[in-house]
């Protein structure tokens, strides 16, 4: 359950590490469809006749694809690092009013 925010005590927030991991893989699946797309877009019209995928293609599918993905990712981690606080605990982000702060964590009982 997460912690109230520090500056407005709203109770909507969000985990920033699982946004963090959701969103460096939603930005290579997109950043790879981009490159795919870019790597074999035609440059004149489609008529139904040449409607299908082309194999011929696929290589160059496939290589955009790596490299279009490797920028999403490089693209979301950056836009992630500005957004961490500094710090060490659980980052939180309100989503009331956008303050993001970190949640230290309590040490372990020792066990007997």
């Amino acid at each position: 359950m997460p912690p109230p925010c520090k500056r407005c005590a709203a109770t909507r927030l969000i985990n920033l590490d699982t946004a963090q991991r959701i969103g460096v893989v939603s930005g290579g699946l997109v950043g790879g469809a981009i490159g795919a797309l870019r790597a074999t877009a035609a440059t004149q019209t489609l008529s139904l006749a040449t409607a299908r995928f082309p194999l011929a293609k696929l290589p160059a599918a496939l290589i955009g694809a790596v490299t279009g993905g490797r920028s999403g990712v490089r693209i979301t981690t950056s836009l992630f690092l500005q957004w961490l606080p500094p710090g060490s605990g659980t980052p939180w982000l309100c989503l009331a009013c956008g303050h993001s702060f970190r949640q230290s964590h309590p040490p372990l009982a020792a066990a007997h």
